[in-house]
Parts: structure tokens; sequence; C-alpha cells
């Protein structure tokens, strides 16, 4: 039987609550955490921000704060470029340049795409690299790497310049030049300029009588001098075979005699073609011996 005189709970009982503890517990589980941090918070920043965007005159009332903004820092003196300089080229290639670039100075750095701009100069044939750098005081900076011409290939349709990796470098009569260039012909000799240079280089001695080099069905080459005398090169080890005709010249004087064409494709088997003139000296030559002959017999 229970006492009539029982007390009544405290109302200060720190003992929680159902509803606080099932709180509690929930708010122990990592998964409602997250929900209460980060998605409560994003669902309203979604629904504020489709309630902006749901407002045209909003939209577009900020769109143009922000270009206003944007205009008025690109256009800060600071970032401003007044001028550019082209270092490493000619006074044609730096027109070139200008040219191709055309740019209306002043204009923002922010609005110089340098990556664009560089892929446009590098596709000169002359220029060989390039660099472009925005500096202080608003100033471009262009520094090119010019192709270097060495060699004048005759083309069946034009006569072009040619560097040392057999890339084109300008038309003949865009680019002056203050000493004579060796000369190639022929399809494919632009493919191996490098062995065209070595031959030129080990034909010093008869520089002056040397015409230029003729590619033949582009794969060997023919020497071709001034009075027409050609010297057949084999497909192998050309520069060597030319070594030994300029030896056999310092010894017997080969190239100053009445020969048409010295046929060095088979090294082993040298062959030389005599002109007109001396094959008809030749023949008589031989007559008058036959003649003599039977003479004395």
């Amino acid at each position: 039987m229970r006492p009539l005189n029982a007390t009544r709970p405290d109302p200060h009982d720190p003992a929680p609550s159902i509803w606080s503890y099932r709180f509690q517990r929930l708010w122990l589980t990592p998964f409602f955490r997250r929900l209460v941090r980060v998605g409560v918070p994003a669902f309203f920043a979604i629904v504020a921000l489709g309630w902006f965007v749901s407002d045209e005159e909003q939209v577009q009332s900020m769109s143009d704060s922000l270009a206003e903004m944007r205009r008025e820092i690109e256009g800060r003196p600071e970032f401003l470029v007044n001028v550019m300089g082209i270092e490493g080229a000619s006074p044609d290639l730096a027109e070139n340049i200008r040219t191709v670039l055309s740019i209306d100075f002043p204009v923002s750095s922010f609005d110089l795409n340098l990556v664009e701009m560089k892929q446009r100069i590098e596709e000169i044939p002359a220029v060989l690299h390039s660099e472009l750098r925005v500096q202080s005081g608003g100033y471009l900076s262009v520094v090119v790497e010019e192709r270097v011409p060495l060699l004048i290939w005759q083309r069946r349709d034009a006569i072009v310049l040619l560097d040392r990796e057999g890339e084109f470098v300008a038309d003949i009569t865009e680019r002056g030049f203050e000493e004579p260039m060796p000369m190639v012909a022929g399809e494919g000799a632009d493919l191996a300029v490098e062995e065209a240079l070595a031959l030129f280089a080990a034909a010093a001695p008869i520089s002056e009588r040397l015409q230029g080099l003729v590619r033949m069905g582009e794969r060997r080459w023919d020497v071709v001098m001034s009075d027409g005398l050609r010297i057949l090169l084999p497909e192998e080890d050309p520069v060597r075979t030319l070594d030994r005709v300029l030896a056999l010249h310092d010894m017997q004087d080969v190239l100053d005699r009445d020969v048409l064409r010295i046929d060095m494709r088979h090294p082993e088997r040298p062959t030389l073609q005599l002109t007109p003139d001396a094959i008809t000296e030749l023949h008589r030559m031989r007559g008058t011996a036959i003649v003599n002959g039977d003479q004395n017999g």
C-alpha cells in the first residue's frame, strides 16, 4: 500500500527526457550530423539561388556589375601594354610578325593570349622558336630565334632557301644575303640537307668551279661543275667517294681534262665519259696511229 504522503518527482531532475535522449542518440550518428551541418545549409542555399536566378533583372544587374568591375580592373594603367619590342629577328621578319599579330596599342594585358600569339608567330616559316612575355612598364617582349638559311633549293616551281634541317625559310626573292650560298636541285633535296652540306665542305678545294648538287631519284647526288662536268656519286658514302675523285684530280688533273662525266656510282669501277671533241680527237689519233702502223709494216 502506497503511503499517502509520497513525494512528487523533482522538477530539476538531471535525467534527460525521452525526446532529449532520442535526439542525443540521433546526433551521435555521422549521417545525421552531416545532414544537419551540410545538407540543411546547402538546401537553403540552393533555394535562395533558385529564387535569385528566377529573377532575370537581378541576374542581368549582377552580370553587368561584374563586367563593369572587370573592365575597371583591366583598364587600370598598370595592366595596359603600350609597346612591343621584337628581338632576334631581321627587319623584314620583324615587320612580318607585327603584321601577323596586328595589335592595336594600348591594350590590356588581360586581352593578350600569349599562347595563341606564340603559335601564330611560329607558323611563320622563318621562325624557329619564339618567346613572349609582358614586362613591367607596359612592354610586350617578343624574342625570336630565326631560321638561318644555308642552302638554295631550286625546285620546279620556285627557288627557295632552306635551313640546316631542310625546313623552308623564305623565297629567294624575299631574303637578301651577303655571300653566295651553295645550291641544290632535284626532288627530295630538302630531305638530305645534312649530306649536301657535308659534300659542299668536302668540295671546298674546287668551290670556285662548283655549280651545285642535283638530287637524283631522291637517293643520291650528282656534283655539277660550272663547265658542265658531272660527277655521279653513289648512294652509299658519297663524301668519301668525292674525296677519292679530288685525290685523283690532285695526281692526274682529271677534272681539267675533256671529260663530260665521271661515273662513280660503282666506286670499284669508275667510268669516264669524254666530250664529243675529245672523242673525235681520240678517233683521229687512233686513225693516225693505224696509218703509221701500216706504213711501218
